[in-house]
């Protein structure tokens, strides 16, 4: 079965409501909302303890704070709350009220039938986490020669040891992080028991970064020691641990660089799927339907989204039109449907995850409302568990070139069977689309259209032979409702 997941800015959210809002201050109305419109995974983004170094370290770092300023003007040093992902301790924050505040938060959740998710950032940690005094042994540990060297890579810590920044293996290091060393057997055991301690609390998690843990990736991000193998692999064992006590827990991993498929093997639930997103801001129609050919079962496991904290709000990146017709590929398609905060309403400014305080916007009520009939059809029978079929569009006629960029899907179920087709590009194109004969498919067939409540009849004979032929303009979208009469 599909499912959804909506995301929220924790900090941001409670700034809203007051300047002393903790988790018990989020309204039953807002909960009641999000079940009613379907969704069955809360994500509170950032719900972890956040050190006084790595708040230091996002107030005064001055690339980053350029950015805050061009987003909310009249930043302030209270507004930085600094980066979630700089975790100095798996606990709650006090300022968000706590462990006991969060377990309040889980049950009105579940009372909805609501699951929640939380960050696990596998990594790195802040520089203030005790381990940096308690288990030096676990970071890489470097020289004042190295840090002062290379400042990008390497930093002085409070105890007067020098460790490696956390990094992946194409960018500098973040300055708030530590990086852990999985090459330490004692680093993957704690890490484990980490994980552990973190599903006693919610119902699955968001796995920062996840693929860094893969054993070539970490071996090339930081060079095996001498004759030292490459860390075994991090996440079988975690992930069988963790059910061990916790059978249904969720994982879904932020994955990109092909990666997927990997971690999908190891145990994850869903991970992220970069390269639909990224082909669909690319307005790559071809390139969409030809990502969508892998099989099911790796479809199935994909989370599709169109925004999230780290990608700019897609409502600033694609011009309407395209949104929408981004959105029905996106979220009609397999896999868990993932949305962001602010994404129903068409916000466009992101927040860094530094802030705790974003600008006022408007809600746009033409994307509000294409969203509240979208959100109609996916949490549908069909669109949570029809079976669903990736279609060829054929030429309109011969040498007609613009069939390539339809997107075209059929998602039958015994109550209803849906037939989504998108002509996603920047031109007007036509297409014939075949259906796949079924005992279902017989006689006159009405089409009636989902977002325009256009009707229409075609015979199932032409429906199955010749195909549907449709003349969209650009970014044009039919979402058929298909029935016999």
């Amino acid at each position: 079965m599909n499912c959804s997941l909506y995301q929220i800015n924790t900090r941001v959210l409670l700034s809203t409501l007051g300047r002393n809002a903790t988790l018990d201050d989020i309204p039953d109305t807002l909960l009641d909302q999000l079940a009613s419109r379907g969704f069955d995974w809360i994500w509170l983004l950032g719900v972890w303890t956040i050190g006084p170094t790595g708040r230091f370290i996002s107030r005064t770092h001055p690339e980053w704070r350029r950015d805050y300023v061009a987003v909310l003007p009249d930043v302030s040093d209270q507004d930085i709350c600094g980066s979630p992902f700089a975790v100095a301790a798996y606990a709650v924050d006090p300022a968000l009220g706590g462990d006991a505040a969060l377990a309040r938060f889980r049950e009105r959740l579940r009372s909805r039938g609501l699951r929640l998710m939380l960050d696990f950032v596998p990594n790195h940690v802040a520089h203030d986490h005790p381990w940096v005094e308690s288990h030096p042994e676990f970071f890489f540990e470097g020289t004042q020669a190295d840090r002062l060297a290379d400042p990008g890579r390497w930093v002085g810590v409070h105890t007067g040891r020098v460790f490696a920044l956390g990094r992946d293996p194409h960018f500098p290091g973040w300055p708030d992080t530590l990086q852990l060393n999985y090459f330490q057997a004692g680093l993957r055991a704690a890490m484990v028991e980490e994980l552990k301690g973190v599903a006693k609390r919610c119902d699955g998690v968001r796995c920062d970064m996840a693929m860094l843990l893969e054993p070539e990736v970490f071996a090339r991000t930081w060079g095996a020691p001498s004759g030292t193998a490459p860390p075994p692999p991090f996440w079988p064992d975690a992930i069988r641990a963790t059910r061990e006590a916790h059978p249904h827990f969720l994982f879904l991993g932020e994955v990109y660089w092909g990666y997927e498929w990997a971690l999908q093997q190891h145990g994850f639930d869903y991970c992220y799927d970069k390269t639909l997103y990224d082909r669909l801001v690319a307005g790559d129609g071809p390139g969409v339907h030809e990502h969508l050919v892998a099989p099911l079962s790796y479809q199935s496991r994909l989370a599709r989204f169109l925004e999230n904290h780290d990608e700019q709000r897609i409502a600033s990146r694609l011009p309407w039109p395209a949104h929408r017709a981004a959105a029905v590929i996106t979220y009609l398609a397999p896999g868990m449907r993932f949305f962001f905060d602010g994404q129903l309403e068409g916000r466009k400014v992101r927040v860094p995850v530094h802030l705790s305080r974003g600008p006022l916007e408007r809600p746009n009520l033409e994307v509000s409302q294409f969203y509240s009939q979208l959100l109609a059809v996916i949490q549908g029978a069909p669109g949570r568990s029809g079976a669903w079929h990736l279609l060829d569009p054929l030429p309109a006629w011969e040498d007609n070139p613009t069939s390539p960029s339809f997107v075209c899907y059929l998602i039958e179920h015994a109550l209803d069977h849906l037939l989504v087709i998108v002509n996603y590009a920047p031109c007007r194109g036509q297409a014939r689309v075949r259906l796949p004969g079924r005992a279902w498919l017989e006689g006159v067939v009405e089409l009636r259209d989902r977002l325009s409540n256009g009707r229409f009849r075609h015979s199932s004979e032409e429906l199955t032979s010749r195909g549907l032929y449709v003349d969209l303009p650009e970014w044009g979208i039919h979402l058929f409702s298909v029935e016999c009469v």
